[in-house]
């Protein structure tokens, strides 16, 4: 796999074996380079299903379990026979949020449908249950849809509450047995052979069609000759229709500890990040909430931050820039200047530590910083909630991301938190090159070449040196560096903070992805072009006691790129734009 992917990105560009390993380790790590995930969305009309909630307003019946048993999935050729899968199976269930089935080792190739079973051959569904490893979607620790003494799956469970004459009845709808075995095919055009995730709508509300909870029953176990199981049969066969086709697969966020539970009422947000990118680890007493994202959305938009109601967070970071500011020193409220450039916000899940010079340690602390700047929006924390709080809709809306109406310091801290950590950024063109499904021109395959390669002529090697503060699929070491740019008296940087003199003219390293939209460049913004930028790193890098020993290793007058060679770099730095996450409609990454 890494040898496809190098010959992929860098077809026709001599690279050594190092440097292909650097390129494939960088884009795609090989352990889901063709894997299918396979993603159920439960829904009622064509919103996600909420367990416990009416279905609609003249729906007042309410689902509580939907749990299933997948298996036999295969994918269709375009001459209409089907690649089989062996021995795969998958367990889902709504309750806890598992409704991702993987399959691996996809061959490359063009495919125009899928198709998978609801339940389990009848050998399987007579088999030992035991035999299954503790992990194994057909453990019955793992999936509680075997009947035990009795034998047998079920292939999926439905139950629920509904209202009836004054009182509140259930419904329990256990469809099994070798008769209600079901077939879904769905027809769908895709590629193999790179990461896939094929999401599909399963509607519930039709499922339930021409269900009469009083005339047909409120349960079925499938006995033979069960009409109301053989409805259910037909009505779960007809209820998925394709969603999406993505060419990436999505990583489940990890914890630092047990998170908490989730704030009564509010219902779970999971953003899509990609797998390849580090695994995440979300902050555990901040679950991220579609309520809880929904107020710090609007917080990040309202002007009553700031001392005169003139300036939002939103009006220095600027959304079609990705979310940085195009002028060189930001402005504040009051039209005071300040001293650096605004920083762009993305991908801030991965961030250690926040602003140039890292003062914050984090999200949550950062994000109440600039209210109280006297350069930017110069306000008060307590005037900010006596705004707010006058606000009843803000009342209202405090109370369903938080289970009450108290509008405080920490709560906005929490809500303007949880929106930043959506602002996923990972969909640019050379995402799409990485997983097969776009191309780099032959100058963009030489600008990687040269940002991947180091500057070492005695050793044959003459690149750009990027890749030691800007490698990995984050382009960013994370780290704070002199960078040989001509230091300001008046600015030190990191000692700043930390009062160390080792640290004098080091600022953050910022990511280079959408580094095309986020002009000026540098902590003060001294670069107006990516031109510019290359060529301050080719020849107009200063020499100090702390400058960063991967640019202090390079010759007094430079590496002094050839125009060529600056027009490559520059081409390649421009694919990592990801137009997906400028447009209106990205304010946030899609959730799953």
């Amino acid at each position: 796999m890494r040898h496809m992917l190098t010959s992929t990105l860098l077809s026709k560009v001599p690279v050594g074996p190092w440097m292909g390993m650097l390129v494939a380790m960088m884009v795609m790590p090989t352990a889901w380079g063709q894997e299918l995930r396979l993603e159920v969305v439960p829904t009622v009309n064509g919103s996600v299903l909420r367990l416990n909630e009416p279905l609609a307003p003249a729906v007042a019946a309410r689902v509580t379990r939907l749990d299933c048993l997948l298996s036999g999935l295969a994918l269709q050729k375009p001459d209409g026979t089907w690649l089989e899968s062996q021995d795969w199976f998958a367990y889902l269930s709504a309750a806890t949020s598992r409704m991702t089935a993987k399959g691996s080792g996809i061959p490359a190739g063009e495919y125009r449908g899928i198709r998978f079973r609801i339940g389990v051959d009848e050998t399987t569904n007579k088999s030992d249950p035991n035999r299954y490893a503790p992990d194994h979607a057909l453990n019955p620790q793992v999936n509680g849809l075997h009947w035990g003494w009795m034998g047998g799956y079920i292939f999926m469970a439905l139950e629920g509450r509904f209202p009836n004459g004054g009182k509140e009845d259930g419904f329990s709808y256990h469809i099994a047995n070798a008769p209600q075995l079901m077939t879904v095919e769905l027809p769908v055009e895709f590629r193999g052979g790179g990461p896939l995730t094929l999401a599909l709508e399963f509607d519930v509300q039709r499922v339930l069609a021409g269900i009469d909870f009083n005339k047909d029953g409120t349960s079925t176990h499938s006995r033979e000759g069960d009409a109301l199981a053989a409805k259910l049969k037909a009505n779960i066969e007809h209820a998925f229709r394709v969603r999406s086709v993505n060419y990436d697969v999505y990583q489940t966020p990890a914890f630092a500890s047990a998170r908490a539970p989730l704030p009564a009422g509010t219902h779970a947000l999971t953003p899509a990040m990609t797998q390849r990118f580090p695994q995440v680890q979300l902050p555990a007493d901040n679950p991220l909430t579609q309520e809880g994202v929904a107020l710090g959305r609007q917080l990040f938009h309202d002007p009553r931050l700031s001392v005169n109601r003139a300036q939002s967070c939103a009006s220095c970071h600027d959304q079609t820039h990705a979310f940085a500011d195009v002028r060189r020193f930001s402005l504040g409220a009051q039209q005071q200047v300040g001293k650096r450039n605004a920083m762009p916000l993305f991908n801030l899940a991965w961030q250690q530590n926040f602003f140039w010079d890292g003062r914050a340690a984090t999200l949550r602390e950062q994000v109440l910083m600039p209210i109280q700047d006297k350069h930017e929006m110069n306000e008060t924390l307590p005037n900010v909630v006596a705004k707010l709080s006058a606000d009843a809709a803000y009342a209202t809306a405090f109370a369903k991301a938080f289970g009450s109406a108290e509008i405080t310091p920490e709560r906005i801290a929490k809500a303007l938190e949880q929106f930043l950590l959506t602002l996923v950024s990972q969909e640019s063109r050379f995402d799409r090159a990485a997983r097969k499904v776009a191309e780099l021109t032959e100058s963009e395959k030489r600008g990687l070449r040269l940002f991947v390669t180091e500057f070492d002529p005695k050793r044959g090697l003459r690149g750009a040196d990027c890749f030691h503060c800007h490698g990995g699929t984050l382009f960013t070491s994370q780290q704070f560096a002199n960078n040989g740019l001509e230091l300001s008296p008046d600015d030190l940087g990191r000692m700043a903070v930390t009062k160390n003199a080792a640290d004098r003219g080091k600022f953050k390293t910022p990511s280079l992805r959408n580094i095309a939209l986020t002009a000026p460049y540098m902590h003060d913004g001294r670069f107006a072009t990516l031109e510019e930028v290359v060529e301050h790193y080719s020849s107009g890098v200063r020499r100090t006691n702390t400058l960063d020993p991967n640019l202090a290793k390079h010759p007094e007058g430079g590496i002094q790129l050839t125009t060529e060679e600056k027009a490559d770099l520059v081409a390649f730095l421009k694919t990592l734009t990801d137009e997906s996450f400028t447009g209106a409609a990205a304010t946030t990454t899609a959730a799953r």
